[in-house]
Protein backbone atom coordinates (compact mmCIF):
# COMPACT_ATOMS: atom_id res chain seq x y z
CA UNK A 1 0.00 0.00 0.00
CA UNK A 2 2.00 3.09 -1.15
CA UNK A 3 1.47 6.34 0.09
CA UNK A 4 0.62 9.25 -2.26
CA UNK A 5 4.51 10.66 -2.40
CA UNK A 6 5.54 7.28 -2.88
CA UNK A 7 3.14 6.64 -6.16
CA UNK A 8 4.58 9.75 -7.35
CA UNK A 9 7.59 11.87 -9.04
CA UNK A 10 9.35 12.39 -5.62
CA UNK A 11 8.48 15.79 -5.49
CA UNK A 12 4.40 15.96 -4.68
CA UNK A 13 2.96 16.32 -1.02
CA UNK A 14 -0.43 14.11 -0.23
CA UNK A 15 -3.98 16.00 -0.01
CA UNK A 16 -5.30 16.45 2.60
CA UNK A 17 -8.71 14.14 1.65
CA UNK A 18 -5.82 11.45 0.31
CA UNK A 19 -4.18 11.58 3.57
CA UNK A 20 -7.47 10.83 5.72
CA UNK A 21 -8.93 8.53 3.84
CA UNK A 22 -5.06 6.50 3.22
CA UNK A 23 -5.26 6.09 7.38
CA UNK A 24 -8.41 5.19 7.27
CA UNK A 25 -8.11 2.18 4.97
CA UNK A 26 -5.28 1.17 7.12
CA UNK A 27 -7.21 1.44 10.19
CA UNK A 28 -10.15 -1.08 8.69
CA UNK A 29 -6.98 -3.59 7.56
CA UNK A 30 -5.42 -3.32 10.72
CA UNK A 31 -8.01 -2.34 13.57
CA UNK A 32 -5.46 -4.25 15.98
CA UNK A 33 -2.45 -2.25 14.86
CA UNK A 34 -3.80 1.27 14.38
CA UNK A 35 -6.89 3.37 15.66
CA UNK A 36 -7.70 6.48 13.71
CA UNK A 37 -10.48 8.78 14.27
CA UNK A 38 -11.71 12.70 14.47
CA UNK A 39 -11.13 14.30 17.50
CA UNK A 40 -11.94 18.02 17.27
CA UNK A 41 -12.55 20.54 13.85
CA UNK A 42 -11.23 23.32 12.66
CA UNK A 43 -12.24 27.13 12.43
CA UNK A 44 -12.94 26.36 9.21
CA UNK A 45 -14.99 24.06 10.17
CA UNK A 46 -12.19 21.01 9.08
CA UNK A 47 -12.40 17.83 11.02
CA UNK A 48 -8.87 17.21 12.90
CA UNK A 49 -7.61 13.97 13.46
CA UNK A 50 -5.32 11.44 15.72
CA UNK A 51 -4.17 8.18 15.15
CA UNK A 52 -2.90 5.64 18.10
CA UNK A 53 -0.43 2.92 16.79
CA UNK A 54 -0.55 0.33 19.76
CA UNK A 55 1.81 -3.30 19.28
CA UNK A 56 -1.12 -5.10 21.78
CA UNK A 57 -3.66 -3.21 20.46
CA UNK A 58 -5.07 -1.44 23.53
CA UNK A 59 -5.83 2.27 22.58
CA UNK A 60 -7.79 3.31 25.91
CA UNK A 61 -5.66 5.86 27.16
CA UNK A 62 -6.59 5.99 30.43
CA UNK A 63 -6.01 1.88 30.68
CA UNK A 64 -2.26 3.09 28.94
CA UNK A 65 -1.48 5.93 31.38
CA UNK A 66 -2.34 3.40 34.40
CA UNK A 67 0.26 1.30 33.05
CA UNK A 68 2.46 3.39 32.72
CA UNK A 69 3.45 2.82 29.27
CA UNK A 70 5.45 5.60 27.31
CA UNK A 71 3.93 7.97 24.49
CA UNK A 72 5.55 9.32 21.82
CA UNK A 73 3.83 11.94 20.08
CA UNK A 74 4.44 13.35 16.01
CA UNK A 75 2.43 16.58 14.89
CA UNK A 76 2.43 17.27 11.07
CA UNK A 77 1.56 20.63 9.01
CA UNK A 78 1.08 22.62 11.52
CA UNK A 79 2.49 25.10 8.40
CA UNK A 80 1.20 22.85 5.55
CA UNK A 81 3.91 24.57 3.04
CA UNK A 82 6.20 22.54 5.11
CA UNK A 83 4.79 19.12 4.46
CA UNK A 84 7.79 16.55 4.50
CA UNK A 85 6.25 15.50 7.99
CA UNK A 86 2.84 14.85 6.87
CA UNK A 87 4.06 12.27 3.92
CA UNK A 88 7.26 10.71 5.99
CA UNK A 89 4.54 9.91 8.95
CA UNK A 90 1.91 8.16 6.54
CA UNK A 91 4.71 5.80 5.37
CA UNK A 92 5.92 5.20 9.16
CA UNK A 93 2.48 4.26 10.03
CA UNK A 94 1.98 2.02 7.06
CA UNK A 95 4.85 0.03 7.92
CA UNK A 96 4.24 -0.39 11.49
CA UNK A 97 0.69 -1.87 10.05
CA UNK A 98 2.51 -4.13 7.63
CA UNK A 99 5.96 -4.89 8.87
CA UNK A 100 5.84 -7.49 12.39
CA UNK A 101 9.18 -6.60 12.95
CA UNK A 102 8.53 -3.04 13.01
CA UNK A 103 5.38 -2.98 14.68
CA UNK A 104 7.45 -5.81 17.60
CA UNK A 105 9.99 -3.20 17.90
CA UNK A 106 7.55 -0.08 19.27
CA UNK A 107 7.42 -3.04 22.05
CA UNK A 108 4.56 -1.24 24.80
CA UNK A 109 5.34 2.37 23.68
CA UNK A 110 2.45 3.98 21.93
CA UNK A 111 2.75 6.23 18.74
CA UNK A 112 0.12 9.29 18.99
CA UNK A 113 0.00 10.88 15.59
CA UNK A 114 -1.93 14.59 14.44
CA UNK A 115 -1.97 13.76 10.55
CA UNK A 116 -2.82 17.10 9.86
CA UNK A 117 -2.77 19.92 12.17
CA UNK A 118 -3.34 23.27 9.72
CA UNK A 119 -6.06 21.22 7.77
CA UNK A 120 -7.31 24.77 6.69
CA UNK A 121 -4.23 25.96 5.38
CA UNK A 122 -3.81 22.32 4.16
CA UNK A 123 -6.75 22.73 1.75
CA UNK A 124 -5.32 26.13 0.52
CA UNK A 125 -3.00 24.98 -1.85
CA UNK A 126 -0.59 26.65 -4.01
CA UNK A 127 2.95 26.82 -5.29
CA UNK A 128 3.78 29.93 -4.83
CA UNK A 129 3.36 31.38 -1.04
CA UNK A 130 7.02 30.21 -0.20
CA UNK A 131 9.04 31.59 -2.78
CA UNK A 132 12.70 30.33 -1.35
CA UNK A 133 11.86 26.11 -1.70
CA UNK A 134 12.38 24.04 -3.68
CA UNK A 135 9.52 21.97 -3.99
CA UNK A 136 6.96 19.98 -3.60
CA UNK A 137 4.88 20.92 -6.45
CA UNK A 138 2.04 22.42 -4.89
CA UNK A 139 1.51 22.22 -1.04
CA UNK A 140 -0.63 24.23 1.86
CA UNK A 141 -0.03 27.67 3.29
CA UNK A 142 0.97 28.71 6.28
CA UNK A 143 -1.85 30.74 7.90
CA UNK A 144 -5.01 28.94 8.77
CA UNK A 145 -8.58 29.90 8.01
CA UNK A 146 -8.50 32.98 10.74
CA UNK A 147 -4.75 33.85 8.73
CA UNK A 148 -3.44 32.98 12.02
CA UNK A 149 -0.23 31.20 12.40
CA UNK A 150 -0.86 27.99 14.38
CA UNK A 151 2.84 27.79 15.83
CA UNK A 152 2.49 31.36 17.67
CA UNK A 153 -1.08 30.36 18.82
CA UNK A 154 -0.44 27.68 22.06
CA UNK A 155 -1.01 29.32 24.70
CA UNK A 156 -3.10 32.34 23.79
CA UNK A 157 -5.17 29.46 22.18
CA UNK A 158 -7.46 31.86 19.49
CA UNK A 159 -8.19 29.03 17.45
CA UNK A 160 -10.11 25.72 17.06
CA UNK A 161 -6.67 23.95 16.53
CA UNK A 162 -4.81 25.10 19.57
CA UNK A 163 -7.75 24.37 22.19
CA UNK A 164 -7.58 20.94 20.67
CA UNK A 165 -3.97 20.72 20.66
CA UNK A 166 -3.99 21.62 24.51
CA UNK A 167 -6.47 19.23 25.97
CA UNK A 168 -4.85 16.43 23.61
CA UNK A 169 -1.23 16.95 25.00
CA UNK A 170 -3.32 17.39 28.40
CA UNK A 171 -5.30 14.04 27.81
CA UNK A 172 -2.06 11.99 26.77
CA UNK A 173 0.70 13.42 28.62
CA UNK A 174 3.11 12.39 25.91
CA UNK A 175 6.48 12.03 26.82
CA UNK A 176 8.37 13.14 23.70
CA UNK A 177 7.06 15.16 20.70
CA UNK A 178 7.98 15.73 17.45
CA UNK A 179 6.66 18.32 15.93
CA UNK A 180 7.52 18.36 11.70
CA UNK A 181 8.50 21.97 9.59
CA UNK A 182 10.76 23.47 6.89
CA UNK A 183 13.26 26.06 7.62
CA UNK A 184 14.35 28.96 5.53
CA UNK A 185 17.46 31.15 6.34
CA UNK A 186 21.09 30.96 5.59
CA UNK A 187 22.60 28.46 3.13
CA UNK A 188 24.86 25.29 4.14
CA UNK A 189 25.28 21.89 3.46
CA UNK A 190 22.27 20.14 5.96
CA UNK A 191 19.74 19.18 4.73
CA UNK A 192 17.98 18.83 8.30
CA UNK A 193 18.57 20.85 11.28
CA UNK A 194 16.93 20.50 14.48
CA UNK A 195 15.37 22.63 17.20
CA UNK A 196 14.68 20.95 20.53
CA UNK A 197 13.87 21.98 24.06
CA UNK A 198 15.77 24.01 25.73
CA UNK A 199 17.91 21.84 27.99
CA UNK A 200 17.97 24.80 30.83
CA UNK A 201 14.32 24.82 31.57
CA UNK A 202 13.82 21.53 32.00
CA UNK A 203 15.07 21.43 35.68
CA UNK A 204 18.08 19.49 36.83
CA UNK A 205 17.38 15.32 35.47
CA UNK A 206 15.58 16.37 31.98
CA UNK A 207 17.62 19.06 31.58
CA UNK A 208 21.60 17.04 31.27
CA UNK A 209 19.36 14.12 30.00
CA UNK A 210 18.30 15.74 27.06
CA UNK A 211 21.46 17.34 26.33
CA UNK A 212 24.18 15.14 27.37
CA UNK A 213 22.48 11.85 26.13
CA UNK A 214 19.36 12.25 23.48
CA UNK A 215 20.87 14.60 21.42
CA UNK A 216 24.06 13.29 20.85
CA UNK A 217 22.81 10.10 20.55
CA UNK A 218 20.44 11.99 17.64
CA UNK A 219 22.99 13.47 15.69
CA UNK A 220 25.12 10.64 15.79
CA UNK A 221 22.78 8.20 14.45
CA UNK A 222 21.80 11.21 12.23
CA UNK A 223 25.50 11.32 10.70
CA UNK A 224 25.69 7.22 10.22
CA UNK A 225 22.12 6.98 8.66
CA UNK A 226 23.43 9.27 6.26
CA UNK A 227 21.83 12.28 7.11
CA UNK A 228 24.53 14.94 9.10
CA UNK A 229 22.41 17.18 11.52
CA UNK A 230 23.07 20.31 13.43
CA UNK A 231 21.42 22.65 15.48
CA UNK A 232 19.08 25.24 13.59
CA UNK A 233 20.65 27.48 11.83
CA UNK A 234 20.02 31.03 13.85
CA UNK A 235 22.78 33.32 13.78
CA UNK A 236 24.24 35.50 15.65
CA UNK A 237 24.98 37.72 13.19
CA UNK A 238 24.45 38.01 9.31
CA UNK A 239 25.89 34.87 8.61
CA UNK A 240 26.58 31.42 10.46
CA UNK A 241 30.48 31.82 10.35
CA UNK A 242 30.00 34.09 13.45
CA UNK A 243 28.29 32.12 15.27
CA UNK A 244 24.81 30.18 15.83
CA UNK A 245 22.58 30.73 18.83
CA UNK A 246 20.00 28.57 20.24
CA UNK A 247 16.60 28.90 19.69
CA UNK A 248 14.84 30.37 22.73
CA UNK A 249 11.08 28.67 21.83
CA UNK A 250 8.75 30.28 24.64
CA UNK A 251 5.34 28.73 25.06
CA UNK A 252 3.80 30.54 22.04
CA UNK A 253 5.81 27.82 19.53
CA UNK A 254 5.16 24.15 20.27
CA UNK A 255 8.37 23.17 21.97
CA UNK A 256 7.90 25.90 24.26
CA UNK A 257 4.62 24.73 24.65
CA UNK A 258 5.37 21.19 25.53
CA UNK A 259 8.24 22.20 28.17
CA UNK A 260 5.18 23.67 30.45
CA UNK A 261 4.28 20.17 30.27
CA UNK A 262 7.61 18.58 30.93
CA UNK A 263 7.92 17.14 28.01
CA UNK A 264 10.88 16.76 25.76
CA UNK A 265 10.24 18.41 22.60
CA UNK A 266 11.78 18.43 18.78
CA UNK A 267 11.46 20.92 16.05
CA UNK A 268 12.99 19.50 12.85
CA UNK A 269 13.03 21.64 9.98
CA UNK A 270 14.63 20.65 6.70
CA UNK A 271 16.47 22.81 4.42
CA UNK A 272 14.04 24.95 1.91
CA UNK A 273 17.20 24.67 -0.39
CA UNK A 274 17.46 20.93 -0.66
CA UNK A 275 14.95 18.58 -3.23
CA UNK A 276 11.61 17.66 -1.26
CA UNK A 277 12.81 13.96 -2.25
CA UNK A 278 16.00 14.39 0.40
CA UNK A 279 13.64 16.61 2.99
CA UNK A 280 11.25 14.02 3.29
CA UNK A 281 13.93 11.37 3.78
CA UNK A 282 15.79 13.17 6.19
CA UNK A 283 12.51 13.97 7.70
CA UNK A 284 12.09 10.56 8.02
CA UNK A 285 14.81 9.41 9.30
CA UNK A 286 14.20 12.00 11.95
CA UNK A 287 11.24 10.62 13.65
CA UNK A 288 12.44 6.77 13.31
CA UNK A 289 15.69 8.11 15.40
CA UNK A 290 14.27 9.75 18.08
CA UNK A 291 10.93 7.20 18.28
CA UNK A 292 13.61 4.54 18.18
CA UNK A 293 15.52 6.60 21.12
CA UNK A 294 12.33 7.00 22.95
CA UNK A 295 11.26 3.37 22.75
CA UNK A 296 14.83 2.30 24.08
CA UNK A 297 14.84 4.77 27.23
CA UNK A 298 11.34 5.26 27.74
CA UNK A 299 11.45 4.27 31.61
CA UNK A 300 14.29 6.36 32.12
CA UNK A 301 12.47 9.59 30.19
CA UNK A 302 9.31 8.64 32.43
CA UNK A 303 11.62 8.85 35.35
CA UNK A 304 12.82 11.88 34.81
CA UNK A 305 9.72 13.91 34.27
CA UNK A 306 7.94 12.44 37.53
CA UNK A 307 10.82 13.70 39.16
CA UNK A 308 10.50 17.18 37.14
CA UNK A 309 7.10 16.96 38.42
CA UNK A 310 7.90 16.43 41.77
CA UNK A 311 10.42 19.31 42.25
CA UNK A 312 8.70 21.90 40.41
CA UNK A 313 5.98 21.29 43.35
CA UNK A 314 8.44 22.01 45.68
CA UNK A 315 9.92 25.48 44.33
CA UNK A 316 9.86 28.61 46.06
CA UNK A 317 11.29 30.51 43.27
CA UNK A 318 10.37 29.94 38.98
CA UNK A 319 12.11 31.43 36.40
CA UNK A 320 9.80 33.08 34.15
CA UNK A 321 12.13 34.55 31.30
CA UNK A 322 15.12 33.42 30.31
CA UNK A 323 18.09 34.91 28.18
CA UNK A 324 21.44 33.73 26.05
CA UNK A 325 24.48 33.10 27.98
CA UNK A 326 26.43 35.38 25.98
CA UNK A 327 29.92 35.10 27.87
CA UNK A 328 30.08 30.91 27.90
CA UNK A 329 29.40 29.50 23.95
CA UNK A 330 30.26 26.15 23.32
CA UNK A 331 31.38 25.25 19.86
CA UNK A 332 29.87 23.44 16.80
CA UNK A 333 31.70 22.01 13.74
CA UNK A 334 29.88 23.75 11.55
CA UNK A 335 29.91 22.67 7.05
CA UNK A 336 28.64 25.65 5.40
CA UNK A 337 29.42 27.49 1.98
CA UNK A 338 31.23 30.72 1.69
CA UNK A 339 29.48 33.95 1.89
CA UNK A 340 30.03 36.52 -0.47
CA UNK A 341 29.02 40.15 -0.49
CA UNK A 342 28.75 42.16 -3.81
CA UNK A 343 26.79 44.93 -5.54
CA UNK A 344 22.87 44.46 -6.04
CA UNK A 345 21.68 44.68 -9.43
CA UNK A 346 18.14 45.58 -8.20
CA UNK A 347 19.54 48.88 -6.09
CA UNK A 348 22.42 50.80 -4.77
CA UNK A 349 23.11 48.44 -1.51
CA UNK A 350 25.55 45.04 -0.72
CA UNK A 351 23.82 41.96 -1.13
CA UNK A 352 24.46 38.02 0.29
CA UNK A 353 24.79 35.34 -1.40
CA UNK A 354 26.29 31.89 -0.82
CA UNK A 355 28.75 30.16 -2.67
CA UNK A 356 28.23 26.75 -3.52
CA UNK A 357 31.25 25.54 -4.92
CA UNK A 358 32.86 26.71 -2.04
CA UNK A 359 32.07 24.50 1.23
CA UNK A 360 33.72 24.78 4.10
CA UNK A 361 33.86 22.97 7.31
CA UNK A 362 34.98 24.09 10.53
CA UNK A 363 34.31 25.59 14.33
CA UNK A 364 32.17 28.20 15.03
CA UNK A 365 30.34 29.40 18.12
CA UNK A 366 27.59 27.93 19.71
CA UNK A 367 25.16 29.83 21.88
CA UNK A 368 23.43 26.71 23.42
CA UNK A 369 23.26 28.09 27.26
CA UNK A 370 20.43 30.01 28.57
CA UNK A 371 19.59 31.96 31.85
CA UNK A 372 17.24 32.91 33.97
CA UNK A 373 16.23 36.40 33.49
CA UNK A 374 13.10 37.47 35.33
CA UNK A 375 12.59 34.65 38.60
CA UNK A 376 9.26 35.62 40.60
CA UNK A 377 8.84 33.71 44.13
CA UNK A 378 6.54 31.10 43.97
CA UNK A 379 3.10 31.67 46.01
CA UNK A 380 0.94 29.19 48.03
CA UNK A 381 -1.79 29.30 45.21
CA UNK A 382 -3.04 32.45 42.93
CA UNK A 383 -6.70 33.53 42.80
CA UNK A 384 -8.28 34.25 39.35
CA UNK A 385 -11.79 36.00 39.67
CA UNK A 386 -14.21 34.05 37.60
CA UNK A 387 -14.78 36.93 35.72
CA UNK A 388 -11.70 36.45 33.88
CA UNK A 389 -13.18 33.36 32.41
CA UNK A 390 -10.93 33.11 29.19
CA UNK A 391 -8.05 32.78 31.40
CA UNK A 392 -9.94 29.71 33.31
CA UNK A 393 -10.79 28.34 30.47
CA UNK A 394 -7.27 27.61 28.90
CA UNK A 395 -6.36 27.11 32.37
CA UNK A 396 -8.31 23.94 32.70
CA UNK A 397 -7.88 22.75 29.08
CA UNK A 398 -4.31 22.58 30.24
CA UNK A 399 -5.07 20.38 33.48
CA UNK A 400 -4.60 22.69 36.23
CA UNK A 401 -6.14 21.30 39.25
CA UNK A 402 -8.44 24.55 40.61
CA UNK A 403 -11.27 24.89 43.18
CA UNK A 404 -13.79 27.23 43.95
CA UNK A 405 -14.52 29.89 46.66
CA UNK A 406 -17.75 28.83 48.25
CA UNK A 407 -18.76 31.80 50.00
CA UNK A 408 -17.07 35.26 50.26
CA UNK A 409 -13.71 35.31 51.97
CA UNK A 410 -11.63 38.03 52.87
CA UNK A 411 -7.76 37.33 52.32
CA UNK A 412 -4.50 39.45 52.39
CA UNK A 413 -2.84 38.70 49.38
CA UNK A 414 0.08 40.17 46.85
CA UNK A 415 -0.56 41.37 43.52
CA UNK A 416 0.85 43.66 40.58
CA UNK A 417 0.51 47.01 39.89
CA UNK A 418 1.55 47.49 36.05
CA UNK A 419 3.73 50.41 35.38
CA UNK A 420 5.85 50.59 32.02
CA UNK A 421 4.54 48.63 28.97
CA UNK A 422 6.30 48.68 25.85
CA UNK A 423 3.60 47.34 23.25
CA UNK A 424 4.04 46.47 19.80
CA UNK A 425 2.67 49.01 17.07
CA UNK A 426 1.27 46.71 15.06
CA UNK A 427 -0.67 43.02 15.15
CA UNK A 428 0.95 40.24 16.16
CA UNK A 429 -1.29 36.92 15.42
CA UNK A 430 -3.95 38.51 16.13
CA UNK A 431 -3.48 40.90 19.32
CA UNK A 432 -1.46 44.06 20.83
CA UNK A 433 1.57 41.88 22.37
CA UNK A 434 3.25 43.72 24.80
CA UNK A 435 6.71 42.99 24.22
CA UNK A 436 8.14 44.80 27.85
CA UNK A 437 6.29 44.74 31.03
CA UNK A 438 7.34 46.73 34.69
CA UNK A 439 5.52 45.73 37.54
CA UNK A 440 5.55 46.59 41.29
CA UNK A 441 4.69 44.06 43.58
CA UNK A 442 1.78 44.91 46.39
CA UNK A 443 0.07 43.74 48.98
CA UNK A 444 -3.52 44.28 49.86
CA UNK A 445 -6.98 42.95 51.81
CA UNK A 446 -9.32 41.74 49.00
CA UNK A 447 -12.88 39.64 49.47
CA UNK A 448 -12.61 37.10 47.11
CA UNK A 449 -16.62 35.86 45.40
CA UNK A 450 -18.23 32.74 45.73
CA UNK A 451 -17.29 31.34 42.26
CA UNK A 452 -13.62 32.73 42.27
CA UNK A 453 -10.97 29.99 41.08
CA UNK A 454 -8.31 29.09 44.13
CA UNK A 455 -5.15 27.93 42.18
CA UNK A 456 -2.53 25.90 44.77
CA UNK A 457 0.79 25.36 43.10
CA UNK A 458 1.49 21.93 44.85
CA UNK A 459 0.70 20.17 41.68
CA UNK A 460 1.72 18.70 38.50
CA UNK A 461 1.24 21.72 36.32
CA UNK A 462 1.82 24.15 38.51
CA UNK A 463 4.77 25.30 35.52
CA UNK A 464 1.61 26.35 33.51
CA UNK A 465 0.15 28.24 35.89
CA UNK A 466 2.92 30.07 36.79
CA UNK A 467 4.58 31.35 33.27
CA UNK A 468 1.12 32.10 32.53
CA UNK A 469 -0.62 33.86 34.78
CA UNK A 470 2.98 35.72 35.95
CA UNK A 471 2.63 39.00 33.90
CA UNK A 472 6.18 39.35 32.97
CA UNK A 473 6.64 35.69 31.76
CA UNK A 474 7.45 35.29 27.93
CA UNK A 475 3.85 34.57 27.29
CA UNK A 476 1.82 35.35 30.21
CA UNK A 477 -1.84 35.64 29.61
CA UNK A 478 -1.04 39.48 30.61
CA UNK A 479 1.55 40.01 27.63
CA UNK A 480 -0.96 38.44 24.68
CA UNK A 481 -3.63 40.66 26.23
CA UNK A 482 -6.33 38.87 28.23
CA UNK A 483 -6.25 41.70 30.80
CA UNK A 484 -6.18 44.86 28.64
CA UNK A 485 -9.30 46.09 30.33
CA UNK A 486 -7.42 46.78 33.19
CA UNK A 487 -4.64 49.14 31.75
CA UNK A 488 -7.76 51.76 31.16
CA UNK A 489 -8.99 53.95 33.27
CA UNK A 490 -12.96 54.65 33.34
CA UNK A 491 -13.82 57.99 34.75
CA UNK A 492 -13.09 61.14 32.83
CA UNK A 493 -12.83 65.08 33.92
CA UNK A 494 -13.38 68.02 32.45
CA UNK A 495 -10.23 70.27 32.71
CA UNK A 496 -12.07 73.18 33.44
CA UNK A 497 -13.75 71.79 36.52
CA UNK A 498 -10.95 69.74 37.49
CA UNK A 499 -8.06 73.15 37.14
CA UNK A 500 -9.24 74.41 40.97
CA UNK A 501 -9.69 70.79 42.44
CA UNK A 502 -6.27 69.94 40.72
CA UNK A 503 -4.70 73.16 42.83
CA UNK A 504 -6.69 72.23 45.88
CA UNK A 505 -5.98 68.35 45.83
CA UNK A 506 -2.14 69.77 45.66
CA UNK A 507 -2.50 71.53 48.98
CA UNK A 508 -4.51 69.03 50.82
CA UNK A 509 -2.84 65.38 49.77
CA UNK A 510 0.60 64.64 51.59
CA UNK A 511 3.56 64.27 49.11
CA UNK A 512 1.47 64.99 45.91
CA UNK A 513 3.09 68.38 45.85
CA UNK A 514 6.36 67.10 46.09
CA UNK A 515 5.77 64.00 43.29
CA UNK A 516 4.28 67.33 40.85
CA UNK A 517 7.35 69.01 41.35
CA UNK A 518 9.55 66.25 40.31
CA UNK A 519 7.38 65.41 37.31
CA UNK A 520 7.89 69.03 36.43
CA UNK A 521 11.56 69.07 36.65
CA UNK A 522 11.81 66.19 34.68
CA UNK A 523 9.27 66.78 31.43
CA UNK A 524 9.68 70.94 31.54
CA UNK A 525 8.41 70.33 27.94
CA UNK A 526 4.98 69.40 29.24
CA UNK A 527 3.83 72.15 31.53
CA UNK A 528 1.77 74.25 28.56
CA UNK A 529 -0.28 70.70 27.88
CA UNK A 530 -2.59 71.28 29.85
CA UNK A 531 -4.32 67.43 29.48
CA UNK A 532 -0.68 65.98 30.88
CA UNK A 533 -0.60 68.24 33.93
CA UNK A 534 -3.98 67.27 34.91
CA UNK A 535 -3.74 63.97 33.83
CA UNK A 536 -0.51 63.55 36.32
CA UNK A 537 -2.12 64.97 39.12
CA UNK A 538 -5.72 63.10 38.96
CA UNK A 539 -3.30 59.25 38.20
CA UNK A 540 -1.22 60.04 41.53
CA UNK A 541 -3.65 61.79 43.60
CA UNK A 542 -5.54 59.39 46.10
CA UNK A 543 -8.82 60.75 46.31
CA UNK A 544 -10.00 60.76 42.93
CA UNK A 545 -8.01 56.81 42.50
CA UNK A 546 -9.65 53.97 40.54
CA UNK A 547 -8.10 50.96 42.55
CA UNK A 548 -8.37 48.71 39.48
CA UNK A 549 -6.57 50.66 37.62
CA UNK A 550 -3.64 49.25 36.53
CA UNK A 551 -3.95 46.45 39.07
CA UNK A 552 -3.14 43.08 37.56
CA UNK A 553 -6.74 41.17 38.87
CA UNK A 554 -4.66 37.63 39.60
CA UNK A 555 -3.87 37.83 43.05
CA UNK A 556 -1.44 35.60 45.04
CA UNK A 557 -1.60 34.21 48.80
CA UNK A 558 1.60 33.55 50.23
Amino acid sequence: MLTPYEQGNQNQTTLWADCIAFYETLARRFPRVLKFEQAGVSDGGIPLHVGIVSADGVFDREAIKRAGRTVFFNNNGIHPGEPEGIDACMAIVRDLCCDPARLAALGDTVLLFVPVYNVDGCLNRASTSRPNQDGPELFGFRGNSRHLDLNRDFVKCDTLNARFFNQLITAWDPDVMVDTHTSNGADYTYTMTLIHTQADKLGSGLGPFLRSTMLPHIFKEMDARGWPTCPYVNPIQETPDDGIVEFLEVPRFSTGFTALHNIIGFMPETHMLKPYRDRYASMRTLLDVTREFTVTNGARIRALRAQAKAEQRQRKEWPVTWKMDEANPTTFRFKGYEARRHPSVLGNYTRLSYDRSKPYEKDIPYYSNFVADTVVTVPKAYIVPQAWREVVERLQWNGVAMTRIEAPTTVTAQYYQIGELSTRATAYEGHMFHDEVQVEKRSGTFTLAAGDWYIPLDQDNARYAIETLEPQGHDSFFRWGFFNSVLERKEAISDYVFEDLAAELLRSEPGLQEQFDAWKDANPDLLSNQDAVLHFILHHCARHAEPEWRRYPVLAIA
